[in-house]
């Protein structure tokens, strides 16, 4: 079940931004992330935005044949919010869900539109997602053709029993096929996305999987931590005894068994959670993020920030589609605040950018660590303390190392990291300042989770 949504003020319902964004469009990077809902399974350590077509039992607009549709609708609105400022889209990164469960051409129409409404920037990133299973040679020959630099293919591990215990469907020999097949259509970024710490996946197993991921010869890698969301089918499991917990020690050594076969194997870790082999390969719709730059999120429960102000719209596919319909923004709610004079200046947790970082110093103890595929600090006698690069895991922590002015793996740099992760935590523990809670329209909410899991 997706899962619970922030805590906001009403959005308009025309979808305008205050004076105060707008003036800060085109001064950062701009970029656009598209949702596409759905998928052919649930996998039970799920809680994204995502609903399968017995979820959705043909509600009106929540089809997939007319989705594409209700997208051209959002990003014409996004033009008219925005104004007629020039404000070509950088990057482009369609996720889910699983895109590529929409034909080719809905997916490449997404493109045209925000191509024609606010042009692309030369050499303009354009990404997506797809499982293994969910293409053909075809399906990529047709996805190139229509602009697409980058695929992300989610392969999760290459161990038969690991992918049950995530209820995952595909067949791990379907990964290398498809990374030829995409290398075949031309695609110049091709990623495979690996999760470790799955509940029985041993240190042998994570290590099978990323030996059978570099053999695929991609040029970026990313690996992310296990977390046992909260109304997911894999978290009642766990709760039942079925499943132990993941262990933090057994994430730690993971994620520097990670490090240490992509570092032999050319690559360079840059962000939290991802490495490539070359500063090209770099995923720059995430730096877009990290960084702090401005995008706009389309489709049901996207995120989206500019100038200070983030908002997200409603949920499902059906709320979202018959808004749209009505001439009114998705939008659900949002959050105001004044942004920093520079995107890539001071430590701050909106960004998760290690710049500035040293800033952390006056406020943070030196003696404190902090696991960050962990929730909370630990003293420097656990294991942790002594690694000298974060692990995945903690979606509260996220930074990135593309401004650092340090060579990574410093001592200094670790240290900063540290420190700025732990002050991140604490504003992030801070009471909240806002006390409007909006709740998305109970009228689309699916039934009560526990009921999806017997």
């Amino acid at each position: 079940m997706p899962s619970t949504p922030p805590v906001g003020e009403p959005a308009p319902a025309d979808g305008r931004l205050p004076e105060s964004a707008l003036a800060w469009l085109g001064r950062r990077s701009f970029g656009a992330y598209v949702h596409v809902p759905f998928c052919a399974a649930r996998c039970g350590y799920c809680d994204f935005n995502t609903y399968t077509a017995a979820e959705l039992e043909e509600q009106l607009g929540a089809s997939r044949a007319t989705y594409a549709e209700a997208v051209l609708a959002e990003v014409a609105l996004a033009r008219r919010v925005l104004g007629p400022r020039d404000l070509p889209v950088s990057s482009v990164f369609f996720g889910g869900g699983t895109p590529t469960l929409l034909k080719p051409v809905d997916l490449s129409v997404v493109v045209s539109a925000l191509a024609a409404d606010f042009g692309l920037a030369d050499g303009a990133e354009i990404t997506t997602e797809a499982n293994p299973d969910s293409v053909t040679q075809w399906d990529l020959d047709d996805l190139r053709a229509a602009g697409f630099t980058r695929i992300s293919f989610g392969m999760q591990s290459a161990v038969p029993s690991v992918l049950a215990t995530l209820d995952r469907t595909h067949d791990p020999l379907r990964v290398p096929a498809a990374v030829a097949w995409a290398r075949a259509a031309g695609f110049e970024q091709v990623s495979p996305d690996l999760i470790y710490g799955t509940p029985g996946e041993s240190l042998a197993d994570w290590a099978r999987s990323l030996e059978e991921a570099l053999a695929c010869e991609p040029n970026h890698v990313s690996a992310y931590s296990l977390i046992v969301e909260e109304g997911t089918a894999l978290a009642r499991r766990v709760r039942r005894g079925e499943l132990p917990p993941p262990d933090e020690d057994d994430l730690a050594d993971k994620y520097l068994l990670a490090d240490e076969r992509l570092t032999a194997a050319g690559f360079e870790w840059y962000e939290l959670s991802n490495w490539a082999r070359t500063p090209e390969a770099r995923c720059r719709h995430n730096l877009l993020y990290w960084t702090g730059a401005d995008w706009w999120g389309f489709g049901p429960g996207a995120h989206s920030h500019v100038g200070g102000t983030r908002w997200w719209n409603v949920r499902h596919p059906a709320a979202y589609a018959e808004r749209l319909a009505r001439g009114v923004s998705p939008a659900q709610a949002r959050r105001c605040s004044t942004p920093a004079p520079d995107a890539s200046s001071g430590c701050s947790w909106r960004s998760g950018c290690a710049t500035g970082c040293r800033s952390a110093r006056s406020t943070t103890p030196a003696t404190t660590r902090y696991r960050p595929w962990s929730s909370a600090a630990c003293s420097t006698s656990t294991a942790a303390a002594s690694r000298s690069r974060p692990a995945a895991g903690c979606s509260r922590t996220r930074w990135c190392a593309s401004c650092s002015r340090e060579p990574l793996g410093s001592a200094d740099h670790a240290d900063d990291q540290r420190e700025a992760v732990q002050l991140a935590v604490e504003r992030l523990d801070a009471p909240d300042d806002h006390e409007d809670v909006v709740q998305d329209d109970h009228h689309w909410q699916q039934d009560d989770p526990d009921q999806h899991d017997q």
